[in-house]
């Protein structure tokens, strides 16, 4: 009987070294709340937050995997799957979804021809529904990074993915 190795990942040279910079900034024994910024690092270089790399960040703050899976998937702005080049963050609670919020969510969807929590064929896009964007008066709205786009249309949809495709 065989098994196989668990593929590990690591912090780049920098990253490591960044990581250690923000470990340090707190008191020793209260390194879990590096946690947050540590998972930042970490999908900015994998473009997610593997099982691996969860594993990783887990054994860099010395406390238990499943601390760190526990955070990761409460908040949405991690990825617990691979993800397209583009992550749409749709909201779909009430105040958007009574300013025409799922009808233009419908519109995104058939448009790429995927639903949320999934990617494009191409790996272009992802698709992802967020519980609020904070951005309630000027719904719908969606996210791609750290940019919001408001009052969002069919028509503008069409023109956001027009863009990004380019």
């Amino acid at each position: 009987m065989t098994t196989e190795a668990k593929p590990t990942i690591a912090f780049t040279p920098e990253r490591l070294t960044l990581a250690k910079e923000i470990i340090a900034r707190y008191p020793a024994g209260k390194q879990k709340s590096a946690l947050l910024p540590l998972l930042h690092l970490l999908q900015e270089q994998e473009g997610w937050t593997s099982p691996e790399g969860m594993d990783m960040v887990a054994s860099l703050l010395d406390i238990q995997p499943i601390e760190v899976f526990e955070v990761a998937s409460f908040y949405t702005m991690y990825h617990l799957d691979p993800v397209g080049k583009h992550v749409i963050e749709y909201c779909r609670t009430g105040p958007c979804c009574l300013m025409g919020g799922e009808e233009v969510y419908a519109h995104l969807k058939q448009t790429l021809g995927i639903e949320a929590g999934q990617t494009t064929a191409d790996g272009l896009f992802t698709v992802k529904e967020v519980e609020c964007l904070a951005a309630c008066g000027m719904g719908p709205v969606f996210q791609i990074r750290e940019q919001y786009y408001t009052h969002l249309t069919n028509e503008r949809v069409d023109e956001i993915i027009r863009d990004l495709s380019a």
